[in-house]
């Protein structure tokens, strides 16, 4: 399994999913008390006096912050919940692989389902929590009634991201993909672009610093939040009630072999609380909405 870890965190380099991610936009949540990937010893799910003791990998916004809600709450069953920041998107998935943490909260359904099929692991949802809808925001054009032929949109450079983001270009009516692309159609399942606007793939992470050289970018919901953006101000956002609420749709994942752990189950219980769905609701505006 070191071999697999080797090889995978070698190939992330050119990946570039979610590097360089921190902490970030939405100040007035609870800061959760976290350890980082180096400081992470195998996870331990029960001590010597029968308590457990959870360690669940977690992007810093909003995952972290809607893990530090949960942490009160599972304590009161005993559960003790260690959250582990990463600021990618390979290494968390290889620790639940690995047993080195019990579990992740950072990812979609979909890419879950495309890490599994590209890397041999067996990561399984627990339980469906909520979703972010992507928005296509303002650069140095400030409406799509002033967008000029040829202009700049950035875009993810992830294959389920960057397709996720053609999607929604698409039903702004700026491009026209090929029939039948799936959920993860590239550049090259453009069928039609009358107005040449250039497609440019970023690393995701790096679009809201990237705004002042683009003249629109299509971001995924936790950097607009990590960047200060408020999803009330883009031009465009994804449909609860389209694709995004269910394929992309943030999960609580594990190793196929703990999805029926006791603590896992009270874990996944907590984060579709009542106390969760009013912190969602009330923190975020609508960059982060409860399927729940």
């Amino acid at each position: 399994m070191k071999k697999l870890t080797s090889l995978l965190l070698s190939g992330a380099l050119t990946v570039g999913l979610l590097a360089g991610c921190a902490g970030g936009g939405a100040s007035s949540t609870p800061a959760p008390e976290t350890t980082t990937p180096a400081e992470t010893a195998p996870a331990e799910t029960a001590s010597s006096e029968g308590a457990v003791t959870l360690k669940v990998g977690a992007s810093p916004t909003p995952h972290a912050e809607i893990l530090a809600v949960v942490k009160d709450l599972l304590a009161e069953e005993g559960i003790t919940l260690e959250i582990v920041e990463f600021t990618d998107y390979i290494q968390p998935n290889l620790a639940v692989e690995e047993g080195e943490i019990d579990a992740n909260y950072f990812q979609h359904i979909t890419y879950m389902n495309n890490f599994n099929a590209e890397n041999g692991t067996h990561l399984a949802s627990v339980a469906e929590i909520h979703y972010e809808p992507f928005g296509l925001y303002a650069g140095t054009t400030a409406s799509l009634d002033e967008l000029q032929d040829g202009a700049t949109i950035g875009v993810p450079n992830d294959p389920t991201n960057g397709g996720r983001a053609l999607l929604l270009l698409q039903e702004q009516g700026l491009i026209t993909l090929k029939e039948d692309v799936g959920l993860e159609p590239t550049v090259l399942d453009i069928a039609e672009n009358p107005h040449n606007y250039q497609i440019e793939e970023l690393e995701a992470a790096q679009l809201p610093r990237s705004l002042d050289s683009l003249d629109l970018a299509v971001i995924n919901g936790n950097y607009a939040i990590q960047a200060g953006l408020n999803v009330a101000d883009a031009l465009a956002i994804e449909s609860a009630e389209g694709t995004a609420g269910t394929a992309y749709v943030n999960v609580l994942a594990v190793a196929e072999d703990r999805v029926d752990d006791p603590a896992i189950q009270a874990l996944a219980d907590a984060l579709k609380s009542d106390e969760v769905k009013t912190f969602i609701d009330e923190t975020y505006g609508g960059a982060v909405v409860a399927v729940f």
